[in-house]
């Protein structure tokens, strides 16, 4: 039953010569991906470290974190999804788990949960379900914490100073000034203010 399973998994791989479709220039590597053609029916779980198409049955779980999961037009897929990203152009019924987008174009059908940062959903797609849109990536809170704590410790600025008045002139030194001077003058003390004020008449 495994041996039928995997002949059914055709892997596309580039012809010599040509260049694969999506392979920037520069990279060595060619891109590979697997593909589920239309008669297949798989039951159990898939998972894999390359890209992965589906366009036949599938039941169960489909498992490539961190890479790209495409449901053709024709697949039915009553599966869990976790992927870094998922094209939906088929009919899915299962609960989505995406790290970076999930684009749902305008023939799809998707019955279930999607927890994604990202999300696309073209006029004429039919879903039906909760859409959770998060800011983190699974394990960047951990490598955020984690610059929190190797970041120098804050140090705490002191208050700045406030500005006070000259401490009251004593009652005793303002009356002998008063009764030295030749001119007349009158002392008066502001409510709740420690400074006097003297008035000088000429």
């Amino acid at each position: 039953m495994l041996e039928a399973a995997e002949s059914k998994i055709n892997v596309q791989k580039p012809v010599a010569g040509l260049a694969p479709s999506g392979l920037t220039t520069g990279l060595g590597a060619a891109m590979v991906q697997a593909t589920l053609g239309a008669t297949m029916i798989v039951k159990g779980e898939l998972s894999g470290s390359q890209a992965f198409y589906v366009d036949g049955r599938v039941e169960g779980s489909i498992r490539f974190p961190n890479h790209r999961v495409t449901i053709g037009r024709s697949a039915v897929v009553l599966a869990s999804i976790e992927a870094k990203e998922v094209v939906i152009m088929g009919t899915v019924t299962g609960n989505i788990d995406c790290n970076d987008r999930v684009d749902i174009r305008s023939e799809a059908v998707l019955t279930g949960d999607v927890m994604t940062q990202r999300i696309s959903i073209d006029e004429g797609a039919l879903v039906k379900g909760s859409v959770e849109v998060r800011k983190l990536r699974k394990g960047d809170a951990e490598v955020e914490a984690k610059a929190k704590l190797d970041a120098p410790p804050q140090v705490e600025t002191p208050p700045k100073p406030v500005a006070t008045l000259p401490p009251a002139i004593p009652a005793e030194p303002a009356k002998a000034a008063a009764a030295s001077s030749s001119m007349p003058t009158s002392t008066f003390r502001v409510a709740g203010s420690k400074v006097l004020f003297e008035e000088h008449k000429g």
